[in-house]
């Protein structure tokens, strides 16, 4: 059985399995799970508790083992957590728990956490096993457009919440804006809040001034950013990633790499191809994909190649190369790139027929 992280809290109002499994990359929410499942085994009597991490490939799992079958020392139920957090328990491991699934008792609770899974692990026998006898949790990040909805959920759970309309709104935003890619410290901003503020509405003022710049940013969400056509987000996000130390030579790649696509996509489809074949023959897919089906049909041959050449320029730049008519800074350029795309793919404006 598989259930949304947002939803364990419902399912355990019916009663608990005997293994949960959650694993997700958003460290704050997979901790959420996990103490909400230890809460509600302390309420329902399971006393006793050990942990096993699982650490390299020559991991001991015979005590494990041997924990699930024991009779608990101290109260008549045990809770067992075990922790694996490369995501691979290898082979012996694999074997182990399914073995560990095979004799699950009804006085144990068992927890696994695991980060986020790929395909191959999520369809393996380990996994399969686990997920068969148990729950398994999925921990999914929180995108930068759900955030501000997130935030007023948690402002409300404390009490508080923004004005209705646009004023709120705006003070949602900017919250956001603040706090993206770090859940954890947008966790901490919200408790800061409750701290400073009785219960009740917060203006854009006070979230102004209480909330700190934690934003963190992942190179490759820059796509999304770039192809909506959101420029003010975008050139925010290449300040953070500047900030941050991340190498202008990536961020690059992952501008020309989208410059690259959107020029195979338009040629493909110039030449009489269907779309979706061209998205699929570039390797076009998920949320980009939506945004090229979008985009590609408003786009123009010319202006695409006079992208590739700025991309090229940009190339070289980043490289320490200087060109005369490019800023010689690597991130300025990399600002420029983006407003030259981002101009490629505003719609055209419809001319005005007089007479």
């Amino acid at each position: 059985m598989q259930i949304k992280g947002d939803a364990l809290a419902g399912h355990l109002s019916k009663g608990l399995k005997p293994v949960y499994t959650v694993h997700g990359d958003e460290p704050l929410l997979a901790q959420e799970a996990a103490d909400l499942l230890r809460a509600e085994a302390r309420r329902q009597g399971f006393g006793e508790r050990q942990v096993f991490t699982v650490s390299g490939a020559y991991f001991d799992w015979a005590p494990v083992l041997a924990a699930a079958q024991a009779m608990s020392l101290f109260a008549d139920r045990q809770l067992i957590e075990i922790r694996i957090p490369s995501g691979k328990p290898g082979k012996d491991g694999s074997d182990a728990l399914q073995r560990y699934c095979e004799g699950v008792q009804s006085d144990v609770l068992t927890i696994v956490t695991l980060p986020r899974l790929d395909k191959t692990q999520l369809s393996s026998a380990w996994f399969t096993a686990l997920d068969s006898v148990g729950v398994t949790v999925k921990v999914d990040p929180v995108e930068r457009r759900e955030l501000p909805a997130w935030i007023a959920r948690r402002l409300q759970q404390q009490g508080q919440q923004v004005a209705a309309g646009p004023e709120g709104q705006q003070a949602l935003e900017f919250f956001a804006d603040r706090v993206e890619g770090n859940l954890l410290a947008a966790h901490q901003e919200l408790q800061k809040l409750a701290l400073l503020h009785p219960p009740g509405e917060l203006g854009l003022q006070q979230i102004e001034a209480a909330v700190l710049d934690v934003a963190r940013f992942d190179v490759f969400k820059l796509s999304e950013a770039l192809l909506s056509g959101r420029v003010a987000r975008v050139l925010r996000m290449l300040e953070g990633l500047k900030a941050e130390g991340e190498a202008a030579v990536l961020v690059h790649w992952t501008m020309a790499e989208d410059i690259r696509a959107l020029k195979r996509v338009h040629d493909a489809v110039a030449a009489g191809k269907p779309l979706p074949m061209a998205l699929r023959e570039a390797r076009v897919w998920g949320p980009k994909e939506r945004l090229f089906e979008r985009i590609v049909p408003q786009l123009g041959g010319a202006a695409l190649s006079r992208l590739l050449v700025a991309a090229q320029v940009c190339d070289g730049i980043v490289k320490g190369l200087r060109h005369p008519e490019w800023p010689a800074d690597p991130w300025e350029a990399l600002a420029r790139l983006a407003l030259m795309l981002e101009q490629a793919l505003r719609p055209p404006t419809p001319k005005t027929r007089y007479g």
